[in-house]
């Protein structure tokens, strides 16, 4: 290990961190959230435009917001996140200093310069061409340009997770295998890096041929290999935020995974298979043969499925065996009863763990299946499935997080705890309605692209259903709601960072951070007293299954209703 001076140990956590890594950790952050509640402002504009009722924004207004709103919030946010999570992961869970800290804020410097390049080309430059960017639909080369510089800065904060863990292994700063939380970072940073190439694979042309250097892009083409770009991303959020939850697991309950062999296999599923996700969005694309259609949406997908299940079996049952460990044994849901709800990293947590599971998972299987795809491809339906994997899943993972990381890496305490306890459910039910009714109208066939779902001023009218139309009014109040609790977080963490209690370098936290680990004495009595340690999970997990099966059975009716077939 290097000079001991670079290193601090937080008195809480006894997690010892290195201060170069540190201050990258906190730059990634800060940076996420300010794009965030940019981002934020303007999905607020286009949930009140697509508010019939108040239909805030004209046509060219709605696309530029859109357009931002995507970008900033599905990649720049989320990704200079998972940069200081990747960070974390390696120099903080292993004990370890970073590699190469001047590369990674030289990497941390082209995302910035990226990001607001790209963000200029929306605003400044008429680059409204919505975060998919469809060629031959074109944008200023600067947009193209921003997204590859910030795309090249993430591959550099790869390259140091991965160096690092390449120096925690040399100097043995950790014991046996790659911590669990580690190794499912390990997995998004994979993952990342598929990614950041094929998004390099598109990009560069695309860029070279708005400076005049290429002459055509074949657009079935580009929507193939942007794909690979833009849905593997969201794998690499679902790695990331899995992780958190094992660690929320560990840093609430002290629990351990049921099964570590178990959740590797699954991270390691993730590698595998679950790019073929990204084939959900061409399968009405002619350019692609059924063969490849078929594959993609059948036994790949499959296993790509199972290893969310297996996640979500384990962390709720991981939490559910640490429970009854210390004695929360009465009846199946004693242990959940008396989780600490009021802590705004576990309440996060466990909107997290069920949003993402009910809604975004349950349908997004049913996107990824070929003949229900043609009910809802290209409806409002897709950005409400979004909604429910990205926000309420990796978003509500990472608000989480951030409490926790505030008092161990910025040494303050949170301000106005009674807000910071209810922001996660003003948020999270907020955006459980956003999804739900957009999923709703969309199943009705709102479209998702267009500015104005009653086509009140078009040539050739055409009215909805009134159901359809209040859901996208429901819709409305709902991005209210949520953009309450989005920019409560927002105020909470920057009120945090400049006006909460200032915090010594070995001056503990006023509110615990961290419970003590359940023992093995603990958890061999549980086993003598019980066979099935997990009960309640067993019933919730039954709960999600029989919903799962059922939503898609509504869904094979409704189809066959829609195609008249008897």
């Amino acid at each position: 290990m290097s000079n001991s001076s670079e290193f601090r140990t937080c008195p809480d956590t006894g997690l010892h961190i290195d201060r170069p890594a540190e201050k990258l950790m906190k730059a990634n952050a800060v940076a996420a959230v300010v794009f965030l509640l940019v981002g934020g402002v303007m999905g607020l504009g286009v949930g009140l435009t697509r508010w019939p009722e108040v239909h805030l924004l004209g046509a060219q207004n709605f696309y530029t917001t859109l357009t931002g709103h995507g970008i900033n919030v599905l990649i720049f946010w989320i990704i200079f996140f998972e940069i200081a999570v990747l960070y974390f992961c390696s120099s903080t869970v292993l004990r370890c200093r970073l590699a190469m800290p001047k590369v990674a804020w030289g990497g941390f410097a082209l995302m910035i310069v990226g990001a607001l390049m790209n963000n200029f080309a929306v605003w400044k430059l008429n680059s409204a061409v919505m975060m998919t960017s469809y060629a031959p639909m074109p944008a200023h080369w600067s947009f193209y340009l921003g997204l590859i510089l910030f795309a090249v800065g993430a591959l550099v904060g790869c390259f140091i997770f991965l160096g690092t863990l390449v120096i925690a292994q040399k100097e043995k700063t950790y014991e046996g295998s790659i911590p669990l939380v580690a190794f499912g970072a390990l997995t998004a940073c994979i993952i990342a890096v598929f990614t950041i190439v094929s998004g390099a694979l598109v990009l560069l042309p695309t860029f070279l041929w708005q400076l005049g250097l290429i002459s055509t892009i074949d657009p079935g083409v580009y929507r193939l290999i942007w794909w690979a770009f833009g849905h593997s991303s969201q794998q690499i959020n679902v790695c990331a935020h899995v992780s958190i939850w094992y660690l929320v697991g560990t840093i609430m309950f002290g629990a351990r995974p049921l099964s570590e062999k178990v959740s590797r296999f699954a991270f390691l599923l993730y590698i595998a298979v679950l790019q073929v996700a990204s084939a959900h969005h061409l399968l009405v694309d002619p350019g692609v043969s059924a063969e490849w259609k078929m594959f993609n949406t059948s036994y790949a997908m499959y296993l790509a499925v199972m290893a969310s299940m297996v996640h979500g079996l384990t962390v709720p049952g991981a939490m559910e065996a640490a429970q009854r460990a210390r004695g929360y044994n009465n009846g199946l849901f004693e242990w959940l009863r008396k989780a600490p709800w009021g802590n705004p990293t576990f309440s996060s947590t466990m909107i997290s763990l069920f949003g993402f599971g009910f809604l975004g998972g349950i349908t997004g299987v049913m996107m990824g299946t070929e003949q229900l795809n043609l009910i809802i491809h290209n409806t409002i339906y897709v950005p409400g499935h979004f909604h429910a994997t990205v926000v309420l899943g990796t978003t509500m993972a990472f608000m989480g997080i951030t409490y926790w990381l505030v008092p161990i890496l910025f040494r303050r305490e949170l301000i106005l705890m009674p807000l910071c306890k209810l922001q996660p459910y003003i948020f999270g039910l907020g955006m459980t309605g956003v999804s739900l009714f957009m999923m709703g109208a969309g199943t009705m066939g709102i479209p998702r692209r267009h500015w104005d779902a009653t086509f009140a001023d078009t040539s050739m009218p055409y009215e909805f259903a009134a159901s359809a139309m209040s859901l996208m009014s429901l819709n409305g109040l709902s991005v209210v709601l949520a953009g309450l609790g989005g920019a409560m977080f927002c105020l909470l963490i920057v009120g945090s960072l400049l006006f909460g209690k200032k915090l010594g370098e070995n001056e503990k936290c006023s509110y615990p951070l961290i419970v003590d680990a359940v023992t093995d004495e603990q958890y061999d009595a549980l086993h003598k007293t019980t066979k099935n340690t997990i009960p309640g999970t067993m019933v919730l997990y039954t709960v999600f299954l029989l919903a799962f099966a059922l939503y898609y059975f509504i869904n094979w009716k409704y189809l066959a209703e829609t195609w008249g077939l008897s």
